[in-house]
């Protein structure tokens, strides 16, 4: 299995942010509502894989559970193709630290990814999730597989929504898109599927498990909720969460990846011509 150095891979991360910058906008829609469904579907499953573990006699094995099943998301987005903003937040504004894009372009991509993800993530909470019954609802029979699920889900979003304070989400989202965007990296130095799931597993795996915030995940976690009807959870808790999940990814992203690999291999290469 062939991979690449840390400079090659600084290289092929600006290339690659370059060319999702430049892509049309409806191109860009399309793989943004793909990117934000794969997430969701990730979530999905992580839900149904742990629910119904007592924490009394499991411990904290669910959280790994979830973590290892949600990993599917992110190689949906890497490998099958698609745009997920909190990805873009690392590809996209390195290639402008380099020249080779300008600031506009920056916030043309993150605007229109954002309103793909947040449309491909709500498709699959309102009728993959709720309206199929995999995830059950407030009125779900004690023990069935919905009524387990709903309660798995119920867990998550409140913590999210309502118990987490808003300097906790920001810090939680920075640490998540943090290993978000070391997970593409790493999948940007291999070059075999294999290596690409192998790279992206542990960093995916480990963010979830920790609790931290995912921006596009938390625009699946919190509107199921919602929608199977999590008493005390409202549109005003999921937006503050959102905005601030969203800050924190942002900084995560640009401070601790973008602007670190680009300060360490690009800094001093020429800008082109």
């Amino acid at each position: 299995m062939s991979t690449k150095e840390p400079s090659e891979i600084a290289r092929t991360a600006v290339a690659t942010g370059v060319k999702k910058a430049h892509l049309r906008w409806d191109k860009v829609l399309v793989g943004s509502f793909l990117a934000g469904a794969y997430i969701a579907f990730g979530g999905l499953v992580a839900i149904t894989v742990s629910a119904g573990l007592d924490p009394a006699r499991w411990g904290s094995l669910p959280t790994l559970f979830t973590g290892a099943a949600f990993t599917l998301g992110l190689v949906l987005v890497l490998i099958a193709g698609s745009h997920l903003l909190t990805g873009n937040m690392l590809l996209v504004p390195i290639s402008a630290m380099t020249g080779r894009l300008g600031w506009g372009d920056v916030a043309r991509n993150f605007t229109l990814v954002l309103v793909g993800n947040l449309a491909g993530a709500l498709f699959v909470a309102y009728f993959l999730a709720v309206q199929t019954g995999v995830i059950g609802d407030v009125g779900s029979d004690a023990g069935t597989p919905g009524a387990l699920a709903y309660e798995r889900l119920a867990g998550i979003a409140e913590a999210k929504g309502l118990h987490e304070t808003s300097w906790q989400v920001f810090l939680r989202a920075l640490g998540c898109n943090w290993l978000v965007c070391l997970a593409v990296w790493i999948s940007l130095a291999a070059d075999s599927v294999s290596g690409k799931v192998i790279g992206i597993f542990f960093p995916i795996m480990a963010f979830v498990a920790m609790g931290f915030d995912h921006l596009i995940a938390n625009m699946f976690f919190l509107p199921a909720a919602i929608f199977a009807g999590v008493p005390g959870l409202g549109w005003d808790d999921t937006i503050r969460n959102w905005g601030l999940a969203f800050a924190g990814n942002l900084v995560g992203a640009v401070v601790f990846v973008a602007t670190s690999y680009w300060y360490l291999y690009l800094r001093d290469e020429p800008e082109p011509s």
